[in-house]
């Protein structure tokens, strides 16, 4: 009995543990499913399926003529799976010593013995992703080595599997870099300034994936979604003038060991923007592209706001261009401070017109501060009007905030009405100054800056992007007139004689201004030395502005810093766009209402054309095969076309029929795009080509 209630006993407790353990084991299925589920069945997944995303090509930044200022360049790191499907060990050995051979000469830093140990001792351990050598590799070069043997197999029966890696290139080096932009070394996190930053959702793409399932051991390709690569961003930039803006202002910077300075070209019309060069000087005294400047650094701009003050005050009828101003010895007191000219002895009295030419700080300052100092508010309002306190909107991240002081701040005090007139007191970025300038040269409407001319994917227009009238009249046409009188007379007459042309006219103001930050004061006479201007004066097509900031050597005077870089840029400018007689300017159709406007081309063409409408030629026995045409008010005027072999044409305003034929002629490969005529073409018109070099044509 005591046996029977032991053995009972014991199964009981043999019972209650497996009651427990099952207890336990379904308490610990339910959480796995319940509280886990998620967890296991996403581990089942990865294990079973596997998504590989697959990169976009990232769109390139392009020059006005659709050279690559910024382009991805894939590299290659090659790698072997030595478990892949068809990888025999009779394909292995049979195959080794050769590819082993083949890397050593590829690669050249290993021998053939080394590359076969290690392949050997990979295959040994059942390497996946081994990597065969450190060093990337261009797609040329991937080429090549997908010939080799086991490589030629491809990636399920040889192993092979090429890592790609881009590479952003700037093929122009540092030309324009800072407005071009960079990327950050994650490239998930894209563009870090400039354009690859403003434009980086167009430049990216959409990247595809790859779904793959795992069969018996190997991964089998299920769906996969191609990527779509991103879309290319053309830009205003002229690498021609790009590269004359950044030349000369990195002179100047060099021969007066300035701080750093900027240069921005900008055409009038539309606001594209054709250079924008910022160099700053590093510890070792060399300039780079360090900051963008023209767009970031606002400061007191000195003389060159002088503009504004003039236009207020004409606008407002306080003053005529012949009133008489009382400048003195060249000084006078507000209140307690002293404003001073720069011309030792004063200028003693001056009409207005002369006060802005030669830049009197005591001239400008009592106009405005004589009209407006019972309400100042009426000066102030009328700046603001003008859009001079708004930013300019611009894509390019990082533009400085322009400060305009406002009466009744606490900031504004007696002597600030005369010294804001003269440019001290507020705070302007030269691109902020220049947008101004151009307004006053685009008869008073103010167009927004523009930088990309249009969105293309794979040589197709996307988006166009058009000019955006920030304001379209700063004042009235008949202040234009007497301010673009008075710019003219800077040049001719005044603070900037020394860039006066002798072939076109400049219209434009020096500023000449003594800066000071955080750690320096006006006392320590650091300077900011600028010009800005429109060109020709007559009929402005481009303005510009160069600013150098704290020149040394004890030259800091703006007609000689900053006057002689803007010189350099217009003088390049003016010979591209009218050295060559063929192109006639808009103004010059709009003149001769009488006659029809035709291009250069091909003088048998051109007479029996206007000898079917009548037109009466003026030159028409000139000896060439080659013509440009003149419409005058009774005739059209035809003239003698010659083309030096070596030296590329222009052929702007040419049909396509006509620049194909002559550049072709002339041994060039031509690459049209668009329709119309020429519009733009890739090679400066001037510099000298081989035979057999290509030339991209954009027609429009």
């Amino acid at each position: 009995m005591q046996i029977k209630k032991s053995i009972i006993l014991r199964f009981g407790l043999l019972y209650i543990g497996i009651a427990a353990l099952a207890v336990v084991i379904l308490g610990k299925a339910l959480y796995l499913r319940i509280v886990e589920g998620d967890k296991y069945e996403d581990l089942v997944e990865e294990h079973t399926n596997k998504d590989i995303v697959i990169d976009a090509n990232r769109g390139d930044i392009l020059a006005s003529d659709y050279r690559k200022l910024a382009c991805s360049v894939p590299t290659y790191r090659i790698h072997m799976d030595m478990r892949a499907h068809g990888l025999t060990d009779e394909v292995f050995n049979a195959n080794i010593d050769s590819l082993s051979l083949l890397l050593s000469h590829f690669y050249g830093d290993r021998s053939k013995a080394s590359f076969k140990s290690a392949l050997k001792k990979a295959r040994a351990e059942g390497k996946r992703y081994y990597m065969v050598h450190p060093r990337r590799i261009s797609f040329t070069e991937l080429k090549r080595l997908k010939e080799f043997p086991i490589f030629r197999l491809g990636s399920n029966k040889g192993g092979f599997i090429p890592r790609k890696y881009e590479n952003r290139k700037l093929p122009f080096g540092e030309l324009a870099a800072r407005t071009v932009g960079s990327l950050y070394a994650e490239k998930d996190l894209g563009g870090r300034f400039g354009l690859e930053m403003a434009y980086n959702s167009i430049l990216r793409g959409v990247a595809g994936v790859s779904t793959r399932t795992r069969v018996s051991g190997n991964w089998v390709v299920e769906e996969q979604i191609e990527p779509v690569d991103g879309h290319d961003v053309v830009t205003t930039i002229d690498i021609g003038l790009q590269d004359v803006a950044e030349s000369a202002l990195l002179q100047q910077l060099q021969t007066h060991q300035a701080d750093h300075g900027c240069a921005v070209l900008m055409e009038v019309a539309t606001g594209k923007i054709r250079a924008i060069a910022n160099l700053g000087q590093t510890s070792t005294g060399k300039y780079i592209e360090d900051y963008n400047y023209a767009i970031g650094e606002a400061t007191e701009p000195g003389s060159t706001f002088k503009l504004a003050s003039m236009i207020v005050a004409l606008e407002d009828g306080v003053v005529k261009l012949t009133d008489s101003i009382k400048t003195g010895k060249g000084y006078c007191y507000f209140y307690d401070r002293k404003m001073t000219d720069s011309h030792h002895g004063g200028y003693g009295t001056l009409s207005v017109k002369e006060v802005f030419e030669k830049s009197s700080n005591v001239g400008i300052s009592k106009i405005i501060f004589d009209n407006y100092r019972d309400n100042p508010r009426r000066y102030v309002d009328r700046l603001y009007s003008m859009n001079l306190k708004e930013p300019l909107g611009i894509e390019v991240k990082g533009e400085g905030l322009p400060m305009i002081k406002y009466p009744g701040e606490k900031t504004w005090s007696g002597v600030t009405l005369p010294w804001m007139s003269i440019g001290y007191e507020i705070q302007q970025t030269p691109l902020q100054v220049l947008t101004f300038y151009n307004a006053v040269a685009n008869n008073g409407k103010m167009v927004k800056p523009m930088f990309v001319e249009s969105i293309q994917h794979h040589g197709e227009v996307i988006k166009e992007m058009k000019p955006v009238v920030l304001n379209p009249s700063i004042c009235s046409l008949e202040t234009i007139d007497k301010v673009h009188e008075m710019l003219v007379g800077v040049v001719e007459r005044g603070t900037a004689r020394n860039i006066k042309s002798d072939r076109y006219q400049i219209a434009g103001k020096t500023g000449t201004a003594q800066i000071s930050n955080e750690t320096t004061s006006y006392s320590d006479k650091k300077h900011q030395a600028s010009f800005v201007g429109y060109f020709p004066a007559d009929k402005p097509l481009y303005t510009c502005i160069v600013v150098v900031n704290a020149p040394s050597n004890n030259v800091y005077y703006a007609n000689v810093v900053a006057g002689s870089v803007f010189k350099e840029i217009a003088d390049r400018v003016y010979a591209q766009s009218y050295h060559h007689d063929d192109i006639e300017t808009e103004h010059q159709v709009q003149l001769a209402q009488h006659q029809p406007y035709s291009k250069g081309g091909k003088k048998a063409e051109l007479l029996t054309v206007f000898n079917e409408l009548g037109v009466m030629v003026n030159g028409q026995e000139v000896n060439s095969q080659w013509i440009s045409a003149s419409a005058r008010e009774h005739e059209v005027s035809v003239k003698a076309k010659s083309f030096p072999d070596g030296i590329v044409p222009n052929v702007r305003g040419m049909g396509a029929k006509d620049a194909v034929m002559l550049l072709e002629n002339m041994g060039m490969k031509v690459i049209i795009k668009g329709v119309g005529a020429v519009r733009d073409q890739s090679m400066t018109a001037g510099q000298n080509f081989r035979k057999g070099a290509t030339i991209y044509l954009r027609l429009g």
